[in-house]
């Protein structure tokens, strides 16, 4: 009989492994395209880090990958720290949701990129609820924490605007300030903010349910 936490191991690991494969194969595919058009590949990388989806995915993929790992180190401690890894888990499952609710109707991607599509809208952030779920320890967040959480979604925005202004070009059209104005994607960063409000205090109930029931 498989011991539970040898399986448990073999989960983490597959799903740090397919991780850092839907990563790699959406930087190739950037890369890919800038090299066919003759454009900068270091635009390329700026680019490729300019997307909330990359930088939650990373932050998912970097959480697994140290929870697989046995050396020790700061930065392994800080990322499997409880509220680190359920803010995580709460912005991945933003990206999982604004992506089927508001972008996939706008695209029809095919082959490699329809597979990195897949593997950071849809099979990571599963995977990685699945973990916050069966390992990372309940009891330990508190109301207080989105306060920490909201920061990484406020410092992107601005950010975006930032870079969108400078460059003229924004990483989801929600908040293309060129086509929108300003009010109207305040408005939307605000409904997106407060999406992501609901469900960290999802996240926290659900925790505070589980470590009652342990």
């Amino acid at each position: 009989m498989v011991n539970p936490s040898a399986l448990r191991r073999r989960f983490v690991v597959v799903a740090a492994m397919l991780g850092w494969a839907g990563l790699s194969i959406q930087m190739y595919l950037i890369f890919h395209s800038r090299w066919t058009l003759g454009a900068s590949l270091i635009g390329g990388l700026v680019s490729f880090f300019s997307y909330f989806t990359v930088l939650s995915n990373t932050l998912v993929a970097t959480v697994l990958t140290c929870a697989v790992t046995s050396r020790e180190s700061a930065a392994r401690r800080w990322f499997l720290q409880p509220w680190v890894s359920s803010g995580i888990a709460v912005s991945i499952a933003v990206v999982s949701l604004a992506y089927n609710l508001l972008l996939r109707h706008l695209w029809h991607p095919e082959g490699w990129q329809w597979l990195a599509d897949e593997l950071l809208h849809d099979v990571m952030p599963l995977l990685f609820l699945v973990y916050w779920w069966s390992c990372v320890p309940k009891g330990r967040l508190r109301v207080g924490h989105i306060g920490l959480w909201v920061i990484y979604p406020l410092v992107y925005f601005a950010y975006s605007l930032l870079r969108g202004h400078l460059l003229a070009v924004y990483p989801y059209p929600f908040i293309d300030v060129e086509k929108l104005g300003y009010p109207q994607v305040f408005i939307n960063a605000g409904g997106l903010l407060a999406g992501f409000v609901v469900i960290a205090l999802l996240v926290i109930g659900l925790d505070r349910w589980r470590a009652a029931r342990k």
